[in-house]
């Protein structure tokens, strides 16, 4: 060491040049290694950037991809926007970006110009934001240089050509073809094919109809976002629940009429509610024996919008919008007697003491809607299901006339079951403390808690699918009059079929669960006495041997050594759910 500290002190010149000596050996393999990294050209894989105006890219990117493979991956989630051609502009500032020009000539890279990224954000950042997105910020536009600054970029004219700062030529581009369909794939928002024009203003909907941005432009009969099978499955789907509703429903109803002691208050607004959905269900099969055509469109051009009328529309209208808004009411009264019986320790004869004001609730405030409905010629055609509802094309009438009342009975009813639960839970609680069985007891909250669930979920659902459509329906109106609707339908940029499908069902649903508090034998026996009272002598005709007989009736009456009489079945004792 000191001999090392005597040459710097005595020869610092000496030290000096042996630094840099080291130095430079140090430094050079990293200069070596940069300029090893040179961008090497190869031709563009990736499918969505083929044929624009250059054929060779260099990997890795700005994006830090190292194949073309990654880039694939991740670029071809802006597939759907380069198809409604939302810019003119966006596939070449998606393909500079991500598979960037590589020149033979000029080794360093060329980055598109601002202008070009701005274009393409103006064109596209709104529909985007239309369905929830921003623009990537990883493309924000500010960080790109302006044609003309000293960093060379790429721009692109009107007619699609590559525009190069100098000294570079412009590249002709040979291998861009247009599809045939692109003239027609414009931004600009008009009354175009599929919507219907309302040219003439002796036409009744001139200058009071508009679908999105355009006035006197109406939409279809049919959405034009569905297809030939979705239409297709759409008739049947509605149909088929329809259908089974009528039959549950029908058959709760015919039970209480033929045995009316047997269902008291509390349970007895569930078969008001069964009532309801049987006329609900009446409606939507009215509609599947019509047509979708003949209910809801008009002149089958377009879709009924603010109107009374045809009669078969206002019929359907008046069958689904004042029944089914009836049986909402009737959910609550029905939670609200379960609260009386389970929390007040009410009987069953003081809660049906009040039966009048529960009907005159059910029905006058459901009327009292209907009249509004009428009156302000609010009644629309759904150009899904093809009924003739209220809120299918207006926005303000579906929330005032649908969803806030669903909301509010669905809340109302919701506290009037949690209330009636915690005071069931209390009495269970006492009557177990004192050593006396709660089983009936127990099945009884079981039947309500099932048949809560089987209202409550439906319900809810049916209130989401109406936030859903009532949250979107804006941005769909818009982009069928401002994009090509044949390109949307390939890539599925409207609504989602499977929401409507699923409003549908739950709005019937309830209906065919409502048979669920007549599953039991008393339903059998009930119908059993019913035909030995209408058919007496074709009952004797088709009886068993007496042993049978009292076989069955200790089966299903759950009494012994009641016996026969005369060939006439012994009165089961009365009992009550």
């Amino acid at each position: 060491m000191r001999f090392f500290w005597d040459i710097m002190v005595s020869r610092p010149s000496l030290v000096y040049q042996w630094t840099m000596v080291l130095m430079m050996l140090f430094l050079c393999p990293a200069f070596t290694s940069g300029a090893s990294k040179d961008l090497v050209c190869e031709p563009i894989t990736v499918p969505m950037c083929r044929g624009i105006m250059y054929n060779l890219t260099y990997m890795p990117n700005q994006f830090n991809h190292d194949t073309q493979e990654e880039v694939g991956l991740e670029v071809h989630q802006f597939w759907p926007l380069v198809r409604i051609h939302c810019s003119p502009d966006l596939l070449f500032f998606l393909c500079s970006m991500y598979t960037p020009i590589c020149l033979p000539d000029y080794r360093k890279p060329l980055p598109p110009c601002r202008s070009v990224c701005e274009r393409a954000k103006r064109g596209c950042s709104p529909l985007m934001s239309q369905y929830g997105f921003e623009w990537p910020e990883r493309m924000s536009c500010e960080r790109l240089p302006k044609l003309g600054d000293e960093v060379l970029c790429m721009d692109q004219n009107s007619s699609e050509s590559t525009t190069l700062a100098p000294p570079f030529p412009k590249p002709t581009p040979k291998g861009r073809t247009r599809p045939p369909s692109a003239p027609q794939c414009d931004r600009e928002c008009r009354c175009r094919d599929p919507l219907v024009p309302i040219k003439r203003e002796s036409h009744s909907l001139y200058g009071r109809v508009q679908t999105g941005p355009l006035l006197n432009c109406a939409q279809p009969c049919h959405l034009p976002y569905l297809s030939a099978d979705e239409r297709a499955f759409t008739s049947f789907w509605v149909g088929i629940w329809s259908v089974l509703c009528f039959i549950s429903t029908f058959t709760t109803v015919a039970t209480f009429l033929i045995d009316m002691e047997r269902f008291k208050y509390p349970e007895r607004p569930i078969i008001f509610l069964a009532t309801c959905y049987l006329f609900v269900s009446l409606g939507y099969i009215i509609r599947l024996v019509a047509g979708h055509e003949r209910v809801a469109c008009g002149d089958q051009l377009h879709v009924l919008y603010d109107t009374t009328g045809p009669a078969l529309c206002t019929l359907v209208f008046l069958l689904i919008y004042f029944f089914g808004m009836a049986s909402s009411i009737w959910w609550v009264v029905l939670s609200f007697t379960w609260f009386l019986a389970a929390g007040m320790k009410w009987g069953s004869e003081a809660i049906a003491g009040y039966s009048q004001y529960f009907h005159l609730a059910a029905w006058l405030i459901p009327s009292i809607k209907t009249i509004v409905v009428l009156a302000l010629s609010a009644v629309d055609g759904d150009p899904v299901a093809g009924i003739c509802y209220v809120g299918n094309q207006s926005l303000e009438n579906l929330r005032g006339f649908v969803l806030a009342p669903l909301v509010v009975y669905l809340f109302t009813g919701s506290l009037f079951l949690l209330a009636g639960f915690v005071s069931l839970f209390r009495i269970r609680s006492i009557i177990k403390q004192g050593g006396t069985k709660t089983d009936k007891l127990e099945r009884l909250m079981i039947r309500i808690g099932l048949f809560t669930v089987l209202y409550t979920v439906p319900a809810t659902i049916v209130v989401a699918c109406l936030v859903y459509e009532q949250h979107y329906r804006p941005g769909w109106e818009r982009a069928l009059a401002c994009s090509c609707l044949t390109e949307r339908q390939r890539l599925g940029l409207g609504p989602d079929y499977p929401v409507f499908m699923l409003k549908y069902f739950m709005c019937l649903v309830v209906g065919i669960t409502s048979g669920v508090w007549i599953w039991s034998g008393k339903t059998l026996e009930s119908w059993r006495k019913f035909v030995a009272r209408s058919c007496p002598c074709w009952l004797q005709k088709t009886t068993a041997p007496p042993s049978m007989y009292s076989e069955a009736s200790t089966a299903l009456t759950g009494h012994t050594g009641s016996g026969l009489t005369s060939g006439i079945y012994h009165k089961a004792a009365p009992s009550h759910i």
